[in-house]
């Protein structure tokens, strides 16, 4: 029987699997880099342990570390999360060999199916092994690990082995393990997937598929349970095929069975012996705990002769820290609220106040809705997002609520080339018009006027606001009777709630201040100084850094001087987990190079120059 139980992992796994934990009786321990000191994984565990450094390499990626802490805790079990060591063979095998009971399957199905290759050649599909022009567009990708890191589509061969080399360090940086293989990149396909439970007396279960389609560089955004527009046969087919790899290993715990849906037909993809990012909605569905489930396993107990029967239809969206518009770029900075209203799940690794650092994914939460029907749960799940307060950093939620209520999605049409067809639509700005007009009179509460009242008209405030990537400008007057504004009226204004009257609709703005920083109800804002400093210049074609991070690679024999081609990589930095790629912007000469590999930059800080030709 486990009592005590640490979670090798952080964020909102962590957070999630105390949750359970908590319920069972079972006293967690939770390890921490020096980035996480204060992450809330941490404080919510009953006991922490340090982790030097804050890289995932020095930190959650150092099995020996974490043994030595579950054993200096008194711990009797390891829980692996998903990514970081969650696929490792060799850190299951530690935590065996000194004593401890491991929450996941067997090293031996790890290493048979956790590396891709070798689970493609176990299910009877081969990777390609040389590629010509015939076999394009193709996918690298990485052996190890998931979440969509190590993972590029190449359209033209000249492309693929600067596309293997930025996938194998990404590889490397975020699952210890740099072995990429190449597959065909099938187009307009649906990712599904089917969850399977595997006990030690010999029972697997499949609990029903999810479509995971919705994705943003190879990583899920938005999945549900069960898959729309399945064919009865093709469901049974799924299922008969993700417990079939669950048997060709001896599979024991929670483990998930991915497929290429196209033109109904199954191609498989990889088996994730672990539990996925997505796992609630089949909670949900299915009325099941898993990560209950998986530790039920682990001490032994069988499972039931079957599965319990599904009920509705669940949907989960994952709330990042990013800027879709901006290539998908990490945002980072103070949390300082972030709350959802309905009746939905919400799993997060945050509360109010915490900072999102470089180190680690921007994922902030996961929120998921659970209905009778997938029309409903949509709703529900639009309508919490669409309402939820986050003030912070920019994050995709204007992006969610979009994908959910568009009809490609309600319709059940969606496949994984969703957002290359529609994200410029999805990411167009539509700020509310009177948000800086209530940001402006909410700072003018209280605000005395100089002098005395006099017969004659006061002349306007003039407030300016950059919202959505624009400059706007607001007037309002004090009067005897308050603040008034043209061509609205002003019900009520004070510093935290606005209510205007607009052609007899009344609008209601709560509004939050941070420095410059101000939220208007859904809508961001940053308050501009009456007297703007000179800007900084910097020469036509600089490339600034768009995110904190760090300089990882240089391109290939890169030198100022050397002649550059418009979209030609120049350099990639390393932020939250991810690569990103910083190419020229004209065609021209490098003019000034201005960082190395290893280097830390900042937003904003000058990386190149390129001169163009004249």
């Amino acid at each position: 029987m486990i009592t005590s139980l640490l979670i090798a992992n952080r964020g909102e796994i962590a957070c999630r699997i105390a949750r359970t934990c908590s319920e069972l009786g079972i006293r967690t321990v939770a390890v921490h880099s020096d980035a996480d000191a204060n992450a809330r994984h941490a404080r919510v565990a009953d006991t922490a342990v340090r982790l030097p450094g804050s890289a995932p390499a020095d930190t959650y990626l150092r099995g020996d570390l974490i043994v030595k802490a579950a054993l200096a805790a008194g711990a009797d079990a390891v829980h692996p999360g998903y990514g970081f060591l969650s696929e490792n063979a060799d850190f299951a095998r530690a935590v065996r060999d000194a004593g401890l009971v491991w929450i996941g399957p067997p090293p031996e199905a790890i290493e048979a199916m956790a590396s891709k290759t070798r689970a493609k050649e176990l299910m009877g599909v081969e990777p390609l092994r040389d590629v010509t022009e015939s076999d394009l567009p193709v996918l690298v990708k990485a052996a190890a690990g998931g979440g969509g890191r190590g993972m590029r589509v190449v359209r033209r061969l000249a492309d693929l082995d600067g596309e293997r080399d930025a996938a194998r360090a990404e590889a490397a940086s975020a699952f210890g393990d740099g072995e990429v293989f190449v597959e065909p990149y099938v187009e307009g396909g649906r990712h599904v997937e089917v969850q399977v439970l595997a006990d030690t007396h010999g029972t697997v279960w499949a609990l029903g598929t999810r479509d995971c389609s919705l994705q943003r560089r190879h990583q899920k955004v938005i999945e549900e349970a069960p898959a729309p527009g399945l064919t009865g046969p093709l469901t049974e087919e799924l299922h008969a095929l993700a417990v079939r790899a669950a048997r060709a290993v001896a599979y024991v715990g929670a483990g998930t069975v991915e497929f290429l849906v196209a033109d109904g037909r199954a191609h498989f993809l990889e088996m994730n012996t672990r539990l996925q990012v997505e796992h609630p909605v089949t909670e949900a569905v299915f009325g099941v705990d898993l990560v209950a489930e998986q530790i039920r396993v682990a001490e032994g107990h069988a499972l039931g002769d079957g599965p319990p029967l599904p009920r509705g239809h669940a949907v989960e969206a994952r709330l990042y820290a990013e800027d879709p518009s901006q290539e998908w770029a990490p945002q980072t900075g103070r949390l300082h609220r972030l709350a959802v209203p309905g009746a939905v799940r919400l799993d997060t690794g945050y509360t109010d106040g915490d900072d999102i650092g470089v180190h680690y994914d921007p994922l902030l939460a996961k929120v998921v809705a659970h209905a009778p029907t997938r029309a409903e749960a949509i709703r529900k799940l639009a309508s919490a997002l669409d309402r939820a307060v986050i003030h912070g950093p920019v994050t995709n939620r204007d992006l969610l609520v979009r994908s959910l209520r568009h009809e490609e999605f309600t319709d059940g049409r969606m496949d994984t080339g969703f957002y290359d067809r529609h994200l410029p639509a999805l990411t167009t700005p539509a700020p509310d018009p009177y948000a800086p007009l209530a940001a402006a009179l909410a700072d003018a509460h209280g605000r005395s006027r100089f002098g005395g009242w006099r017969n004659v008209a006061s002349q306007p405030q003039v407030k300016r606001y950059a919202m959505a990537g624009e400059e706007h400008e607001v007037r309002y007057r004090h009067t005897r009777d308050g603040l008034a504004a043209d061509g609205v009226q002003i019900v009520h204004a004070d510093a935290g709630l606005v209510i205007l009257d607009v052609d007899g609709v009344r609008r209601r703005y709560e509004v939050s201040r941070y420095g410059d920083r101000v939220h208007v109800g859904t809508t961001a804002l940053t308050a501009l100084p009456r007297f703007p400093a000179p800007a900084t210049q910097h020469a036509p074609g600089s490339l600034l850094a768009p995110m904190p991070g760090t300089v990882v690679r240089i391109a290939e024999n890169l030198t100022e001087g050397a002649p550059v081609e418009a979209g030609q990589p120049l350099l990639w930095l390393e932020a939250m987990k991810m690569q990103h790629k910083i190419t020229a912007p004209v065609t021209g000469t490098l003019g000034t190079l201005r960082v190395t590999p290893g280097q830390q930059v900042e937003v904003g800080t000058l990386l190149a120059v390129v001169e163009a030709t004249p």
